[in-house]
């Protein structure tokens, strides 16, 4: 699908008057130590989706468990289970259960619980009508730390700049998406929590048509896997990586702009003050053309490419 208008918009269907179409899908659950959520999150779903009047399987990836959670799934005769021998990380995990999936759409959730998943079959069906439906985190109750807001609000910031659009939720880890579209980009997904990040960035700057339907958020049982300041770094190593990969006329750019604005400052200087040109001025112009015919070459390959 291309881009188009957003859903519940001018006409085109919700949430609500879908409720009762809900296509074919795979759901994909990576589970790392979640012995004391995960009989509930996967008795809940179990719950929700047997109501839906579709086929549908749930792909539960065991990544690496050194907890009682492989022996708890291993029990279960109501999920196909794939196991990795070592915890790769949650990105590993979801791109073992895509590859897995029978099913055209691909959902994605948390095992942890934090998740509405009664609304799975909702954003289900949304996903006949756009690439990508994202469960985004702008519900009337979001419960998480306070900490994770401060880099947050800067990540998104920039990833907007990135991609020229409001990214209502950034890396929400409720999400339906076609799995033709996403094994397109599987060979750049990390293979760690920045898969939710890039595939958001992936699919916007290629003008995918990407929905966000305002969902709850609680509390996760157990304790979280997110380390606040490695991962926030690793956020902004992933931006910067994706938006050079999809956007690099957004990310070098700037970069030029500011050595060029250098190159004429001291420029000044050199004829008003110094009346002489020194090699500082001339650095920065380099710099400065070097970077933009980069920049500009990034973009053209990236064009021409055509890859998606």
């Amino acid at each position: 699908m291309g881009e188009g208008k957003i859903l519940g918009e001018e006409g085109n269907p919700t949430a609500q008057n879908l409720g009762a179409i809900c296509p074919a899908f795979s759901l994909v659950l990576p589970v790392y130590n979640e012995e004391l959520g995960i009989t509930t999150t996967l008795d809940h779903l179990q719950e929700t989706l047997q109501g839906v009047g579709s086929k549908y399987e749930l792909v539960v990836v065991n990544d690496g468990s050194t907890d009682r959670s492989g022996e708890i799934l291993r029990a279960r005769s109501d999920i196909r289970l794939v196991e990795h021998p070592r915890n790769r990380g949650y990105g590993a995990a979801l791109k073992t259960g895509i590859q897995h999936a029978q099913y055209p759409l691909i959902v994605i959730t948390d095992a942890d619980g934090t998740y509405p998943n009664e609304r799975i079959p909702e954003l289900v069906a949304l996903a006949m009508h756009a690439d990508m439906v994202v469960g985004a985190r702008i519900g009337a109750n979001v419960q998480y730390s306070n900490i994770r807001k401060i880099p947050k609000w800067f990540l998104v910031h920039f990833a907007q700049w990135v991609v020229r659009r409001r990214i209502p939720d950034l890396n929400s880890g409720l999400r339906v998406f076609h799995k033709s579209v996403v094994e397109r980009f599987l060979n750049i997904l990390p293979d760690t929590f920045s898969f939710t990040t890039t595939i958001t960035l992936a699919m916007l700057t290629n003008h995918y048509l990407v929905h966000y339907e305002p969902i709850d958020y609680r509390f996760r049982v157990g304790k979280s896997k997110i380390k606040p300041i490695r991962d926030t770094l690793g956020f902004i190593q992933l931006i910067l990586r994706t938006g050079v990969y999809f956007a690099p006329l957004r990310v070098f750019l700037p970069v030029a702009g500011i050595f060029f604005a250098g190159f004429l400052f001291t420029l000044f200087q050199d004829i008003f003050v110094r009346e002489d040109l020194t090699e500082r001025t001339l650095i920065l112009f380099v710099a400065a053309t070097q970077i933009a015919m980069f920049s500009l070459l990034a973009d053209m390959i990236d064009k021409r490419n055509m890859r998606l």
